[in-house]
């Protein structure tokens, strides 16, 4: 084989290997994400608890809206709020999304925000309006796409603040998960 066949056969490897990135970048990622387990362990500082729960999340196929729900319960103080924050594993990040909220006095940063209870399951649906940030770390409010993103890289988690812990009693980071499940069912 020539030098010049060689290089048309590398050079079309690139090309490929740039079209398949830029995709996903572009959105072409996983449309379901999992927290890993959400215990105290993973919050930052470690916080020792009984408590547990879950977060999954559904992207729709347009992009515009994120299905979710969260379950918990055991925790030892009363629940008072619940988020979507942006930072990678072990580092504590700022507010992206709320899923819901109950602290004394509160006030929904966006419309449709559910009350969080004491143990049990939150459903929600958010979309780019119910973005605020973190603008300090590089998301502006209403950047769905941004958050989602961070959610793909192992760069977002889900937590859930209590009265006893208020800097979050249960966390999980939520990954991009293998193999994009269109049906919507597990496949951890």
């Amino acid at each position: 084989m020539s030098r010049i066949a060689l290089r048309v056969i590398a050079l079309t490897g690139v090309i490929a290997l740039l079209g398949v990135a830029s995709y996903a970048i572009a959105g072409g990622g996983t449309k379901n994400f999992k927290g890993k387990e959400m215990i105290g362990y993973n919050e930052n500082p470690d916080v020792s608890t009984l408590a547990s729960g879950s977060f999954r999340a559904r992207l729709s196929d347009d992009g515009t809206t994120l299905a979710y729900q969260l379950s918990y319960s055991g925790l030892e103080g009363n629940v008072q709020q619940a988020h979507i924050h942006f930072a990678k594993p072990g580092v504590n990040g700022g507010i992206s999304i709320w899923l819901c909220g109950t602290s004394p006095g509160f006030v929904p940063p966006t419309a449709g925000i559910p009350t969080c209870p004491q143990s049990g399951t939150v459903e929600g649906e958010v979309d780019m309006t119910d973005v605020i940030g973190p603008a300090g770390q590089g998301i502006a409010a209403g950047e769905l796409a941004e958050i989602v993103a961070a959610m793909r890289a192992g760069h977002a988690y889900a937590n859930v603040h209590s009265s006893k812990f208020p800097g979050g009693e249960i966390r999980a980071q939520l990954n991009n998960r293998s193999g994009d499940d269109d049906e919507g069912g597990d496949d951890d």
